[in-house]
């Protein structure tokens, strides 16, 4: 999550990039690091800054978040990294809950403004989840808090040259954003045709106008994009493998197994069993 329930609700009226608002998390405190956690509904932030570098953990169910450049998928067990002033829209699943820690660029080294998905390791994660202890809002640092935030800021700065490749690509060229779209809410059943015909050319001037604004072709797009659809299916309690697969347009169980390895690293199966539980993670808090 990065901002209030309450103040995403203001940002969610436009969702337009042209009007985009700077949240100031600490709102009015000094402290130069701290944290937040976001329990709640279905969320739509709409497009914003913030004046400090965040990383966000999902806890339980998937974070979206999308910037210029990309849609990026933030499953259980893994942190976006945003970093100050970058202009971002997030989009919370109805059973996310996500820890976000904040940092002040003063306490990190300079980083560039790009948007990453890193896989979190667990001194990561429980120093995340043991950062709850300071909340972002809190009038004042302290030395103890100061040095713990600098700690993981530095870990996190490490973890940054090992992102992991959960993003789709995003496209000003409006023939290609209009089939994108059509091909994400359509992951199940899109085919070429039907993508072609709902934006209104042919399907070679589709192949063309991929690989030229994304240098990736849409049946390559809509395979990724169901294995990020498939990722956050498999995230959420009581989805089977054989679910996510219909559900992303795989009538073969064995064809999804397959594609789904080769993208991960590991099977559907694997992947779901290695994912932790809300109260497993989050423990006294």
């Amino acid at each position: 999550m990065t901002v209030s329930a309450s103040s995403a609700k203001v940002l969610s009226r436009s969702a337009n990039p042209a009007n985009v608002s700077q949240v100031e998390l600490r709102r009015g405190g000094r402290a130069l690091a701290g944290s937040y956690l976001y329990e709640g509904d279905r969320l739509v932030t709409g497009w914003h800054s913030h004046d400090l570098h965040q990383i966000q953990y999902a806890i339980g169910g998937v974070v979206e978040v999308e910037t210029a450049a990309a849609h990026y998928l933030l499953p259980p067990q893994q942190a976006a990294w945003m970093p100050v002033g970058l202009e971002h829209q997030a989009t919370m699943t109805p059973d996310v809950r996500s820890v976000a820690v904040m940092f002040d660029p003063a306490l990190l080294p300079e980083v560039d403004s790009r948007a990453r998905i890193l896989a979190v390791s667990p001194l990561i994660r429980q120093m995340m989840i043991y950062a709850l202890r300071w909340p972002i809002g809190r009038a004042e640092s302290d030395p103890v808090s100061d040095g713990f935030f600098q700690t993981l800021g530095h870990l996190v700065f490490e973890a940054l040259d090992h992102e992991a490749p959960l993003s789709l690509p995003t496209s000003t060229n409006p023939i290609v954003a209009a089939a994108m779209a059509y091909t994400k809410a359509n992951l199940a059943t899109a085919t070429a045709a039907d993508v072609s015909r709902a934006v209104a050319v042919s399907e070679r001037t589709l192949r063309r106008q991929f690989d030229e604004a994304i240098g990736m072709s849409w049946r390559t797009y809509l395979l990724h994009a169901r294995m990020l659809r498939a990722m956050a299916l498999l995230a959420a309690p009581g989805q089977a493998v054989h679910q996510a697969a219909t559900a992303v347009g795989f009538d073969s169980l064995s064809a999804f197994t397959r594609a789904f390895t080769q993208f991960c690293g590991e099977t559907p199966s694997a992947y779901r069993k290695r994912l932790p539980g809300v109260d497993d993670v989050l423990g006294g808090f």
